[in-house]
C-alpha cells in the first residue's frame, strides 16, 4: 500500500495531523503485546539450549551497532568463534577488542563488507575467513532505512537502490557464501533480523520500500 497525503491527513495547509495511521495503528499493537506475552512465555531450557550444537562458529553481519552488537557480544559470551561483518573498520574494531576484553578465550576476526557498494569484493573477503571456520550460526542483521520519513513519491534513486541492495541483496549474498559450510557439515542456523515495520503497522506508511526489504 502506498499512503497518500489525504489518506494519512497531512494535506497541503491541513497541518501535520496522523489521525488515520494511529486508528490503524492500535490494533496492530495490541497484536504485537499478544505477541510479546506469548514469547516470553518459552520454555527456559528452550531459549539457553546449547546452540554449539550447529557449530563452534557464527557469523554476525550488522555487528557495530544496536541489535547486531548484542548478538555478537552475546555468542562470544557463550563460547563461540566469531566472524563480524559491518562496513565500518573502526566500529569493527572496536566490536573486536570490546569482546575480547570480556571474553579473552574467545576469537574474534572481522571482516569490512559494504553491502551498499562493493558486495562482490565484500563477499570474496567473507569466503577467504570462513575458509575451514565450523560456521554454524548466520546472524543476518544487516540493514538501512530512510534517513526520515518520505513519501513513496519523494524517494530518490540512491536511496531506494541502498535499500535493495542492503536489505534484500546483502542478505541473499552472505547467505549464499555462508549456506554452503553448513550443508556440508549437515547442521546449521540461520536467523534473518527483519523489522516490526512489515509486521506491526502492515506497509508502513512513509516508509513502504523499509518495509517490504525487511519483511
Amino acid at each position: 500500500m502506498v499512503a497518500t497525503h489525504d489518506q494519512l491527513g497531512i494535506g497541503p495547509g491541513r497541518g501535520a495531523g496522523m489521525r488515520y495511521p494511529v486508528e490503524r495503528l492500535i490494533p496492530q499493537l495490541r497484536s504485537l503485546v499478544v505477541a510479546f506475552a506469548m514469547w516470553i512465555t518459552v520454555r527456559e531450557e528452550d531459549v539457553s539450549a546449547d546452540l554449539r550444537r550447529y557449530g563452534f562458529c557464527a557469523v554476525v553481519t550488522g555487528s557495530t551497532d544496536g541489535i547486531g552488537k548484542a548478538f555478537a557480544f552475546q555468542l562470544g559470551r557463550e563460547g563461540f568463534d566469531l566472524v563480524l561483518v559491518g562496513r565500518n573498520p573502526d566500529k569493527l574494531r572496536d566490536v573486536v577488542d570490546g569482546i575480547r576484553a570480556r571474553h579473552p578465550a574467545a576469537r574474534v576476526d572481522a571482516v569490512v563488507v559494504d553491502l551498499a557498494g562493493d558486495v562482490a569484493e565484500g563477499i570474496a573477503r567473507l569466503e577467504k575467513a570462513i575458509k575451514g571456520l565450523d560456521v554454524g550460526i548466520l546472524v543476518n542483521n544487516a540493514g538501512v532505512s530512510y534517513p526520515y520519513a518520505r513519501f513513496f513519491h519523494e524517494l530518490d534513486e540512491e536511496l531506494i537502490r541502498s535499500l535493495i541492495r542492503v536489505n534484500v541483496e546483502g542478505v541473499t549474498r552472505i547467505t549464499q557464501a555462508v549456506l554452503p559450510h553448513m550443508l556440508e557439515n549437515k547442521k546449521g542456523a540461520i536467523v534473518n533480523i527483519g523489522s516490526g515495520a512489515a509486521i506491526v503497522i502492515p506497509s508502513d506508511p512513509l516508509y513502504g520500500v523499509y518495509a517490504a526489504t525487511k519483511a
